[in-house]
């Protein structure tokens, strides 16, 4: 493949071929993708070398500091000997030490300066290396438009209407790669504008239009992003058609439909295979609709947002990286390694104190804008071992998938940055959770997080019930090592006996003393494992039970009854109640206990 770029220096023969002189007398070089590509990775790690300058002159500055301490005491040490009267060679000596001294401090002060001007301009230079490196990737937005106006044109007058398109914004530069990708989404919308939204010319009289409908499309620069709005002074969308075809498909029910806000209605219309066209036919009703839009302006690192006036027209507002090669990141800490969660998928940040998490439905949740958002941790997710944070706080990034926010604890915020994206090597494959790599300022590699991958690990985790506790108390997310076992039973001496017993294996033991006492601990806190007694005061072990196996969090939970009754009528009640196992008091010992719990929820470390 080849790109073109502007260069104003004469182009050497071999590797580029003399293009013809634009309007402006600059001349047009083709360049080879990989060699411009090649290009753009050097300039980058040039701009990360340049960095290291720094350390070096902190250096610098420190033995500057701690040559002037000798200095110091070596004028110490000669007043010492003028003191005691000592020889004249000895102060000789000392005198041409001091000069010697004196002289090295001069020059480490000249080249402290001269390093720290060369690094300035090193950094500058660099800089600019990167820059018009990366100009050569961009093109302007016009390069994508080519032939849409005719295109438009020429669909509106095969479906008899008369259709124009107007542009703003044709020179907005943009990534070539961003450019090649937005052709596809950009041309389906402006034949949906065509075919769905433009009225015909008579329905266009008779509301008080031109004949003629107008379609715009405009480009813009906003905050490192390119915003494309493409609307139309159409007819909007038939609401009352949407819900009908919403009922119709069985996609919600007539009631819930007829509740649903504008906006609601809307989202269905990015459904894979809807359409509001019954027939098939060259433009619309073939079951690639506003879906395929939608996933490749994702595919982009970007988002897409729909609204529309009834009898006035529809509008679409897409917001996309103006380059692939860059992407501006929030770096954190997880586990003493850096990762950096793009900002385009970040809500916000949040330092949350340890009483705000509460433990809803068997996950840990915390309360933010009106809404309980679970929060998972960094560490598990990215199979990283935990370690303990500071014990004040947790620091959450909520993190933003469509309508899906999740809040993942991590150790540390570092700050933002704007990382040049760098590929993971191709024979790795599709890395789990991760999507790219690039460099900090100090040369460290940092791990960019794919947003959407770790979101569908968060509901792989919450689907197969491994989704870890965050210690509230700690501050940080470590992982709860031992199994929880919730002991119940009125005798203070058979608690102790069993709460020992599992304790001296490496479970972690709560114990409660009746059955309305051990329904409210495992309501508050998540246990692997419920040994109950059958006979207690306020609420017994069948009642308990049978509470457990009604509650849809707790259904799951492994439940043993160890009871003094060893009637067999007994047993089948505590197990019809829903009890996994059943061991008599009198008849068990040490080894029994432990052998069941180690056969119900294997042993203490998992």
């Amino acid at each position: 493949p080849e790109v073109e770029a502007e260069a104003e220096a004469e182009p050497e023969p071999r590797p580029v071929s003399r293009g013809k002189p634009t309007e402006g007398g600059e001349r047009v070089l083709r360049v080879t993708a990989e060699r411009l590509n090649s290009l753009l990775d050097l300039s980058s790690k040039a701009l990360v070398e340049t960095q290291r300058f720094k350390p070096f002159l902190a250096t610098l500055q420190r033995l500057k500091r701690v040559h002037g301490q000798s200095l110091r005491a070596l004028d110490g040490l000669k007043a010492q000997i003028d003191a005691g009267e000592q020889g004249a060679e000895i102060l000789e000596s000392l005198a041409l030490t001091q000069q010697l001294m004196g002289e090295t401090q001069q020059m480490l002060l000249q080249q402290a300066a001269d390093f720290d001007e060369l690094g300035w301009q090193a950094g500058q230079r660099a800089q600019l290396l990167y820059d018009t490196a990366l100009a050569c990737r961009m093109r302007p937005f016009a390069d994508v438009l080519t032939g849409q106006s005719r295109m438009v044109r020429d669909l509106g007058r095969s479906l008899g209407k008369q259709v124009r398109l107007e542009i703003e914004g044709e020179k907005t530069q943009v990534d070539r790669d961003v450019l090649e990708k937005l052709e596809a989404p950009l041309t389906h919308l402006l034949r949906n504008a065509v075919d769905h939204g433009i009225e015909m010319p008579e329905q266009r009289l008779l509301a008080g239009k031109p004949m003629e409908g107008t379609i715009r499309l405009r480009a813009s620069h906003q905050a490192g992003l390119l915003i494309l709005e493409l609307s139309d002074d159409g007819g909007g969308v038939d609401l009352r058609g949407l819900s009908r075809s919403i009922v119709e498909r069985q996609l919600s029910p007539a009631e819930t439909v007829a509740q649903m806000s504008e906006a609601e209605l809307l989202t269905f219309l990015f459904l894979p295979g809807f359409s509001l066209r019954d027939k098939v036919t060259e433009v619309s009703g073939r079951g690639v609709g506003l879906d395929a839009v939608q996933h490749m302006v994702r595919q982009l690192r970007g988002q897409i947002e729909m609204t529309q006036s009834s009898g006035h027209g529809s509008r679409f507002h897409l917001e996309v990286p103006l380059t692939l090669s860059v992407v501006r990141s929030l770096v954190v800490e997880v586990s003493g390694e850096a990762y950096a969660f793009p900002l385009a998928h970040i809500e916000r940040t949040l330092e949350l104190p340890a009483e705000a998490i509460v433990q809803l439905e068997g996950r840990q949740q915390f309360w933010h804008e009106g809404r309980h958002i679970g929060l998972v941790s960094a560490s598990q997710l990215l199979n990283r071992p935990a370690t303990p944070g500071d014990g004040q706080s947790i620091k959450v990034v909520v993190i933003r998938e469509r309508d899906t926010l999740y809040g993942v604890a991590v150790e540390r915020l570092i700050g933002e940055r704007v990382l040049v994206v760098m590929p993971l090597d191709a024979r790795l494959g599709k890395i789990q959770d991760i999507s790219a790599g690039a460099l900090l300022d100090n040369g460290s590699v940092v791990l960019i997080v794919d947003v959407e991958d770790l979101l569908r690990s968060v509901e792989k985790l919450l689907s197969t019930g491994r989704l870890e506790r965050i210690e509230r108390g700690g501050g940080g997310t470590r992982e709860v090592a031992r199994k929880r076992v919730l002991v119940v039973d009125d005798s203070l001496t058979v608690r102790e006996l069993q709460r020992k017993l599992l304790s001296n294996r490496g479970y972690e033991v709560a114990v409660a003393v009746d059955g309305m006492d051990g329904w409210n601990a495992l309501r508050s806190e998540d246990f692997d494992l419920l040994i109950t007694d059958i006979d207690m005061p306020r609420m017994d072990g069948i009642e308990l039970v049978t509470l457990l196996r009604r509650d849809s969090r707790l259904q799951s939970l492994p439940v043993m009854v160890v009871s003094y009754k060893d009637r067999e009528e007994d047993r089948r009640r505590g197990l019809d109640a829903g009890a996994d196992y059943y061991l008599a008091k009198a008849s068990f010992h040490d080894d029994a206990l432990l052998d069941a719990v180690v056969e119900l929820i294997g042993g203490a470390q998992g």
